[in-house]
């Protein structure tokens, strides 16, 4: 196993004698030997378990699709996935070279697949590697099916005695398929814009440049040192849009070349991050706000008894602002527990009516949920194009249009705050055994939703108070505390054309609440 490289940004310190369980969809973890690193073994012994799981479920032969992206032994590891499928009978398609996440997703669901394996970590550090799975539908893999493939690993004869068949990479069909779906995205008719993009050295600019380029965007400027993929991510801490610095360069390419809006895949191009021009200079928009400009741009189409039969979903740690968007559309909003294993399935216990968006405030975002039920950065990337060109045809702009929802709807102002940790649940704890009584100077009340019944049972604290909410969680895949603060004011006389005050306003008590928030996260026991 390939040794980290110096200075590489070190993942969760896990035992390499402790077993990789299946946490946010699937395992993740450093490469490294032992049950818990990513290694050819693990991923051996996880893809005999998922193949023996769809055995008990009676999916015998059915299909798997296996794809990866670029990271260090990703090719090797979907090779071992594949043919470990491969010898247990089943019909493997292997996705042809390193390819976004999104384009294995799609390609379950077009395929009617049993199941999906993608060998990528997304914006982990370059330390790290993981293996996805998708199960009914295209859907990340939920309880009891991951706790089923864990017993299965438990009870797996050992890797060497494994079997595996040979398989050969399929073609590019899947591939140009979902280039055509995805482009498909866009609504309207408008010229432009120019686009500035940058795939963070992961597998997205091809494929996104291509899709964008189908759908009718040619002006495309990309930044050429992270266009290619390049698995040690030289020129970025963390690969993630959402990181302070990732987006420098491509805001900057933005300003150089004029662009209308920036672009930033993370590296396995499921997530989106965008940035605009505005009054004063170029920003990255919050994974909220830009939430709430796509679903507000895909509600404006819908007919009313197409809206009657439609659903949105957002999580319980995203803006409010999703559901008042919702409600005036006459579109009904499901709130899910954090990840789109549940967002995906938001529509699930609602008969008659049908997902049309879905995101999390991680810059995650579901537009197509009929062809890619789960985030699709570059699908994101096609709709947000879209709406600025849509925008700048009517003379406006993102800034005006968030002025817009901030009139209908009050202003929003949410911000993500986390703190690195050695002990999450030790945290979690000093925060349950005495939550805040106020936020900001605002008395409020705290919902432990551990104790809350049904589908939002989780490992998450909510306060709320005045203005103020605050969600407070682990993280599921770093050793991080993470907080979720939002601000929600109306604007006086509302609805009076000016949100510059009640903006302001939000302002200087998200800045209070912020730091009281940054001091809960570094909170331990009593």
């Amino acid at each position: 196993m390939a040794e980290p490289r110096a200075g590489a940004a070190q993942s969760n310190p896990v035992s390499a004698e402790k077993p990789l369980t299946f946490g946010t969809a699937g395992l993740r973890g450093p490469m490294r030997e032992g049950p818990g690193g990513m290694n050819v073994t693990t991923v051996t012994t996880a893809s005999w378990a998922v193949a023996t799981t769809l055995t008990d479920a009676g999916r015998a032969g059915a299909t798997v699709v296996v794809g990866h992206d670029a990271r260090h032994h990703s090719a090797e590891f979907a090779l071992a996935a594949a043919e470990v499928f491969a010898a247990q009978g089943f019909s493997v398609v292997l996705l042809p070279d390193a390819l976004p996440t999104p384009v294995l997703a799609f390609s379950v669901r077009r395929l009617g697949a049993a199941a999906g394996v993608q060998i990528t970590a997304s914006h982990n550090p370059a330390t790290d590697n993981g293996y996805k799975l998708y199960l009914d539908g295209g859907m990340q893999i939920i309880p009891p099916s991951d706790a089923a493939v864990e017993s299965a690993m438990a009870a797996a004869p050992p890797a060497a005695r494994i079997p595996r068949r040979p398989v050969t990479a399929t073609g590019t069909d899947l591939v140009h398929h979902y280039i055509e779906r995805a482009a498909e995205t866009r609504i309207g008719h408008a010229a432009g814009p120019r686009v500035a993009l940058t795939a963070l050295h992961g597998v997205g600019g091809e494929v996104a440049v291509a899709t964008l380029r189908r759908a009718g965007f040619d002006d495309i400027h990309v930044v050429p040192q992270q266009f290619s993929p390049d698995p040690d991510f030289p020129t970025v801490a963390f690969p993630n849009p959402e990181e302070p610095g990732a987006a420098d360069a491509v805001l900057a390419l933005a300003e150089e070349v004029g662009a209308d809006i920036a672009v930033a895949l993370d590296p396995d191009a499921d997530r989106c991050a965008v940035g605009v021009p505005g009054p004063h200079g170029w920003r990255m928009l919050s994974g909220d706000e830009t939430g709430w400009l796509l679903g507000d741009y895909l509600l404006s189409q819908l007919d009313p008894d197409v809206a009657a039969a439609s659903v949105v979903a957002s999580t319980v740690v995203s803006s409010r602002m999703l559901a008042a968007i919702a409600a005036g559309y006459g579109v009904r909003h499901v709130q899910t527990l954090t990840g789109f294993k549940w967002l995906a399935r938001a529509d699930a216990d609602l008969p008659g009516h049908t997902l049309r968006y879905a995101y999390e405030e991680a810059i995650g975002h579901c537009v197509d949920p009929a062809a890619v039920r789960d985030k699709d950065g570059i699908s994101a990337a096609v709709l947000a194009c879209d709406l600025v060109a849509t925008l700048g045809a009517q003379g406006g702009s993102v800034p005006a249009a968030l002025d817009v929802l901030a009139r209908r709807h009050g202003v929003h102002l949410s911000t993500a705050l986390n703190a690195r940790v050695a002990d999450a649940s030790a945290v979690m704890a000093g925060l349950r055994a005495d939550p805040p009584a106020t936020v900001a100077g605002f008395a409020g009340a705290t919902v432990d939703l551990l104790s809350a019944p049904g589908p939002l049972h989780t490992d998450a604290l909510i306060f709320t108070g005045g203005p103020v909410r605050v969600a407070i969680r682990p993280s599921g895949t770093e050793p991080k505390i993470k907080g979720y603060l939002e601000v929600h004011l109306e604007p006086e006389g509302r609805p009076g054309n000016d949100v510059a005050p009640a903006r302001a306003r939000a302002q200087e008590i998200a800045a209070a609440a912020g730091a009281e928030v940054a001091a809960l996260l570094q909170r331990g026991p009593n």
